[in-house]
């Protein structure tokens, strides 16, 4: 597995703008979270943190957004692809495919939003 360079900062304040949870699921317990990149991390300036490319996401959460079965649009709408809608396979995927709002939960500061531009990018967005 890949470790980035400066991952636990990035994930700490990410975890933290969001206060503790995920911006899918709402929940709170910290060692099932990550931060995940909404671009690709090695499109940011090498060592810093930028916590508006970044929202914590429960783990399976994250795998789903990194292979771009949930996306999130530019307004902080959730989207699930059709893929996922159409399975059946027990009370993993049911979370999956009903996240705990139809739009993420989002950061105390308005300094620590996702940025629109990144959010707005087609990779960020299911097929």
């Amino acid at each position: 597995m890949k470790q980035r360079l400066h991952q636990a900062s990035f994930r700490e304040a990410v975890i933290t703008a969001y206060r503790g949870r995920c911006a899918l699921s709402g929940l709170w317990e910290p060692v099932l979270l990550d931060a995940a990149h909404i671009i690709e991390g090695k499109h940011e300036q090498l060592g810093q943190p930028v916590v508006q490319n970044g929202i914590p996401l429960a783990k399976t959460h994250h795998a789903a957004f990194d292979a771009h079965l949930i996306g999130i649009d530019p307004d902080f709408k959730v989207h699930i692809s059709k893929r996922i809608l159409e399975q059946k396979d027990g009370p993993t995927l049911e979370a999956l495919k009903r996240p705990n709002s139809n739009r993420i939960y989002l950061p105390a500061r308005g300094k620590d939003m996702p940025d629109r531009d990144r959010r707005a990018a087609p990779e960020t967005n299911p097929v």
